[in-house]
């Protein structure tokens, strides 16, 4: 005569988690980190893809096995919804983690405008997001244009060169050692815009420099573009969001951030005087979402 027993919950789950994980989970856990490698891949439009996001939210052992894939693969799993899908970012030792050097060896000739497009980058994400309350906010999106961008760069350009003026720093050093100057003295001195004879954007101008930034992120899945006025207009996704919210407590970003940033809706912004803020001088070989 068999007894059918009955299981309490905390019993059900026990024996839930020591169920042993078998090859389809395992396969099903990294096919989910695998579509969050997809940034550009929204959920809502992938079966599978919604399917997988609810078992992780919703199957604890299956969640701790995408996380142990992901970190086996040197990522860092920023968030996992139905809004950002399983965002992920590269770990600095991550064979997917994109350097700062590289991305400007790609972009430029002149190794010198490693420091121009980190700024570019960090700008972007300070313009993106200039308030701690706006990285909070899971339903804020920023907006950022490309000539907004460069105005926002050089206006802080002029305040860091009025502090060093006022302390008596050397603005002008020598123009054959880019590396010795400050990246911001760097995109004082370049030309904003230029054009080629086709009336093209020069690559290697400031505006030119923010373009592939902008582009750079909207091919990862950080930045959409919603319209070609001001050199490019862009709307911030999800991701990047997690991503500047991951990266927030970085020095060269904070420095930005405390110079006094206004944005206005259509991209462009204003600077005003921080009050008591500390003379700054930024990283320059900093940028996001790169490892330095």
């Amino acid at each position: 005569m068999s007894e059918q027993v009955e299981w309490t919950e905390p019993e059900a789950a026990a024996a839930a988690v020591s169920a042993p994980v078998t090859p389809a989970d395992t396969a099903d856990a990294a096919r989910l980190v695998a579509f969050g490698l997809q940034p550009k891949l929204q959920p809502a439009r992938d079966q599978e893809y919604t399917e997988l996001l609810r078992r992780y939210r919703e199957d604890p052992p299956f969640a701790r096995l995408a996380d142990a894939v992901a970190t086996g693969l040197g990522l860092v799993v920023l968030e996992v919804s139905p809004r950002a899908g399983m965002a992920v970012t590269a770990a600095e030792d991550s064979v997917f983690a994109v350097r700062m050097g590289d991305y400007a060896r790609r972009a430029s000739a002149d190794s010198g405008d490693r420091f121009l497009h980190g700024l570019a980058h960090l700008a972007i994400a300070a313009l993106a997001f200039p308030r701690p309350e706006d990285l909070a906010d899971d339903g804020y999106i920023g907006r950022v244009s490309v000539n907004g961008v460069d105005a926002f760069v050089r206006q802080a350009c002029r305040r860091l060169e009025e502090r060093a003026e006022e302390q008596g720093e050397n603005t002008d050093p020598a123009t054959d050692a880019p590396g010795l100057e400050a990246a911001w003295r760097i995109w004082a001195r370049r030309s904003s815009a230029g054009a080629t004879k086709d009336a093209r954007r020069l690559a290697g101008s400031t505006t030119g420099i923010v373009g592939k930034a902008a582009a750079f992120l909207t091919d990862s899945g950080f930045l959409q573009r919603t319209g070609d006025d001001a050199g490019g207009t862009y709307r911030t996704t999800a991701r990047y969001q997690l991503q500047v919210r991951d990266m927030a407590g970085g020095a060269a970003l904070t420095e930005l951030l405390e110079l006094g940033v206004v944005p206005v809706t259509d991209g462009t912004a204003s600077l005003l005087p921080a009050e008591d803020a500390d003379d700054l001088e930024l990283v320059a070989d900093a940028g996001l979402p790169f490892h330095s």
